[in-house]
């Protein structure tokens, strides 16, 4: 019975860094996995390196160009958006 008690304060560490740790980060990760799925032409995106942009074409292949200036459009891999800024709305039809 002794044997089993030396494994409680494990038991209780490992289930404390599940609830403070790892499941948050779950739990962000498929937030940042939903918004990067639901982007769409015309949001306005920030990247992680920072650069802010309206998103110009949504491509198939992980990528979305996203216009920085008028006239100055760069591919950037989907998974680096940080944030969407502003959602515009879906067409009505």
């Amino acid at each position: 019975m002794e044997a089993y008690g030396q494994f409680i304060p494990l038991i209780l560490i490992f289930a404390i860094m599940y609830l403070l740790l790892i499941r948050p980060q779950q739990k962000k990760m498929k937030e940042h996995k939903a918004m990067v799925a639901a982007l769409r032409r015309g949001d306005q995106v920030i990247t992680q390196g920072g650069l802010i942009g309206k998103v110009s074409k949504v491509k198939d292949d992980g990528e979305v160009e996203v216009e920085l200036a008028e006239g100055i459009k760069v591919r950037v891999v989907r998974q680096t958006i940080a944030q969407v800024i502003s959602k515009t709305e879906p067409a009505e039809g």
